[in-house]
């Protein structure tokens, strides 16, 4: 057999060369594999982050778009007489027009070949004016020049034969042909409130004088027909020329307005009796027209000077009732306005000039909506369709003008969005966010501030409250507690960040705001009593013989915070109770309330400070203790060896070195704090206001948009806005990170010399 060759120390050199070259080759693989892995992925990230961006913006956009009108073709007024009325039906397609002579005529809005044209049952009669008794239901009223009354009604049946959409216009006469008699004269102005049986004629007569009639509606069960009999009636005169009159819907206000002295007469009704003149208003200048926006609380005055201003009733601090001028519009140039057409379900309106200019505002959002020249000659007639989808113009020469209106997002505007609005039954502007309502005449209210307000309000309380006990906290555990129990602390902490914030704004709401509400002088005790109890211990301690101190291995002393904590803890809340009872009458709530004026909700910013902060500390903490305890070790060894103390070595070395990665680990924490959802939700009472009391309620921009997102309508105003609140807070975000990183940059490039 022959011996085993022994390699020569040549070729064992040679093979360690190769295998270290070979292992050489596998980390350079590695390296340049993690390196690429780690570039793909940052930039995935950023990819992710812009794809973010730019799909909320792509949902935002649209608020802002421009209102589009796209012009159909100009054409000759159809049928004969002046024209009193005019009006779009739901389509958008067939428009009808009421002349002075009882005419009536439908007809194409887009060619204006006439369709249908009906006489009204008047006579010999000629009608005076037309009064919208019910818009939604096309029910109007005509005053004849005998001083009687006619009501009736447009209708527009849909039907489709051969796939092909018809609408077949018609009259209806729902209290029958016979005109009710109403005044001795003809009603220059006229209003007609109809509810069902009932119904109450006003109207002025040649001496401007104004008629109340109340009228009662009897049918009989057997014959079928109708009778009409006089319930109630008054006659009164205005301190001012009642050129036009206008009624609120429920019958509680009236206004007298002089054209031409520009004078609004307010009166309050009250049944049957004569009505009270609350005051009486200049407007300014000559008026053109008025009419009621849609809801019916506001109206809207267009003036001779080229403005159009809004009023409607508010109360002054002593309760009683007065008529508010709300806002002021400026129509493109200075003409004299003379027609004014309103939106049926929005508050948009549309002012016509004697040059042809048509323009159309928003009222809550004082938006200039559209402004161009529509007519050879000066406007008499403007009207909406339902929809508000067709605009359509008449001049006083006789020429129609049809606008295919594309106008979805009136109401957003930035002032309406982040400056103070006055609301229709408001005394005053406010920040409000109320996207629906169980009111027909309710207007949606998109103020983002209060939202943005209750945002960084929810995370300055929790900040508050996190920022000094995690920085202390991540001191303490870095700088002077043993390894052995800082290895059973930081994973504790850590464990919390673990925990769903769901779970903890459960226990927020449904636990610690009942707590903190019936023990509320104990919480205002603990905050006072426990950060001087610390001090003391620890001043106490120091005091202690020494051999007394020594049974405590160094870097253990934080564990007899414990027990003094959950002592002084237990003091604040056992005398709570009687405290409250001595000092606050039994009550400190009520206290609060009648003494220093602050309402207490239970769920308020310091439930939430406290449930928020708990959320935020784990991360703060985690981030600060690393930063610390990496600062390297032979410069604070090197700093004691110098001479200073503990503390001077804290303060002088450690904690400026570490300043960036402290700095950002509060900025991450705050970042957290703005975007936090569930606790919120669940703790805070969700009210939308602008309060920065510590015991008021608030919502935030994210517990916003996970509330009210199910239920909003796909590209509705309220939807888009929803994304703008995120796009909010992303923005919120990025500049708090931002913001982190620049600082955190300077920091580290000051301190690097240390």
């Amino acid at each position: 057999m022959s011996e085993p060759t022994t390699p020569s120390a040549s070729e064992t050199s040679r093979h360690n060369i190769v295998a270290g070259g070979m292992g050489f080759q596998i980390r350079a693989f590695k390296d340049s594999l993690a390196r690429w892995v780690v570039w793909v992925g940052g930039l995935g990230v950023i990819a992710a982050l812009m794809l973010i961006f730019f799909y909320l913006v792509s949902e935002v956009a649209p608020l802002f778009e421009p209102a589009e009108f796209h012009p159909r073709p100009e054409y000759a007024v159809p049928g004969s007489g002046k024209t009193l009325y005019t009006t779009v039906e739901e389509q958008g397609e067939v428009a009808m027009r009421v002349a002075d002579n009882g005419e009536v005529s439908f007809f194409n809005l887009t060619s204006g070949a006439v369709l249908v044209q009906q006489k009204l049952p008047i006579g010999e009669q000629s009608i005076v004016s037309i009064a919208e008794v019910s818009a939604e239901r096309g029910v109007l009223a005509a005053a004849l020049s005998d001083g009687s009354v006619l009501r009736f009604a447009h209708e527009y049946e849909i039907s489709y034969p051969n796939d092909k959409r018809l609408i077949t216009p018609s009259l209806s006469f729902p209290q029958g042909e016979a005109p009710l008699p109403f005044m001795t004269g003809p009603a220059s102005s006229l209003v007609v409130r109809d509810e069902g049986d009932k119904a109450i004629f006003l109207g002025v007569d040649p001496a401007k004088a104004v008629h109340l009639k109340a009228f009662e509606t009897t049918t009989n069960m057997i014959t079928g027909e109708s009778s009409s009999e006089v319930s109630g009636e008054l006659s009164f005169t205005p301190p001012v020329s009642a050129d036009i009159l206008l009624v609120e819907p429920l019958l509680s206000w009236l206004y007298v307005v002089d054209q031409k002295k520009g004078k609004i007469a307010f009166y309050r009704l009250s049944g049957g009796s004569q009505p009270e003149l609350v005051e009486i208003k200049d407007v300014g200048s000559e008026v053109s027209a008025a009419h009621y926006l849609a809801g019916g609380i506001s109206i809207v005055v267009a003036q001779a000077d080229g403005k159009v201003s809004q009023w409607f009733p508010a109360r002054k601090d002593d309760g009683e009732p007065y008529l508010a001028r709300v806002r002021e519009f400026d129509p493109p140039g200075d003409a004299k306005l003379t027609a004014l057409g309103v939106e049926l379900r929005r508050r948009s309106f549309a002012v016509g000039d004697e040059t042809g200019r048509v323009s159309v505002f928003y009222a809550t959002s004082k938006r200039l909506i559209h402004s161009e020249q529509a007519l050879p000659g000066a406007v008499s007639q403007l009207a909406f369709n339902p929809r508000a989808q067709v605009l359509i113009a008449e001049s006083a020469d006789g020429k129609v003008h049809a606008y295919d209106v594309h106008n979805e997002h009136p109401e957003v505007s930035f002032g309406a969005l982040w400056s103070k609005v006055w609301y229709e039954s408001y005394d005053d502007a406010k920040w409000l966010w109320q996207s629906s309502s169980a009111s027909a005449d309710f207007e949606p209210k998109f103020s983002l501030t209060p939202l943005a307000f209750g945002t960084l309000k929810g995370a300055f309380y929790a900040m508050i409250f996190a920022v000094p006990l995690a920085v202390m906290g991540a001191i303490f555990v870095a700088n002077f507690m043993s390894a052995e129990l800082r290895q059973v602390v930081k994973p504790t902490v850590e464990l919390l960040a673990a925990l769903p914030s769901v779970i903890l704004g459960f226990l927020a709401g449904l636990w610690l705001a009942p707590f903190i509400e019936s023990n509320l002088p104990g919480v205002f005790l603990l905050l006072v009593l426990l950060p001087i109890s610390i001090p003391l211990f620890g001043y106490l301690w120091l005091n202690l013989p020494a051999r007394l101190r020594y049974f405590v291995p160094a870097g253990w002393e934080g564990a007899l915070l414990v027990p003094v904590v959950a002592l002084v803890a237990w003091f604040c809340f056992a005398i709570a109770k009687p405290i409250e009872a001595v000092a606050f009458a039994g009550n400190m709530q009520s206290w609060m309330d009648h003494t220093l004026g602050i309402h207490y909700d239970q769920r308020n910013a310091l439930v939430v400070g406290i449930a928020m902060g708990i959320a935020v500390i784990p991360t703060i903490f985690s981030i600060a203790e690393d930063a610390i305890f990496s600062v390297p070790k032979q410069l604070s060894l090197g700093s004691l060896a110098l001479g200073a103390s503990p503390w001077q070595t804290l303060t002088g070395v450690v904690l400026p070195t570490a300043s960036p990665g402290i700095f950002s680990a509060i900025m991450i924490g705050l970042g957290r704090a703005v975007g936090e959802t569930m606790i919120v939700l669940m703790a805070t009472g969700n009210t939308p206001v602008t309060d920065a009391s510590l015991f008021s309620g608030m919502r935030t921009l994210s517990a916003n948009v996970a509330v009210e997102m199910p239920e909003s309508e796909v590209g509705s105003t309220h939807f888009r806005l929803l994304f703008l609140a995120g796009l909010v807070l992303f923005i919120f975000t990025f500049f708090f990170n931002t913001l982190a990183e620049v600082v955190r940059a300077r920091l580290r490039k000051k301190y690097a010399s240390i």
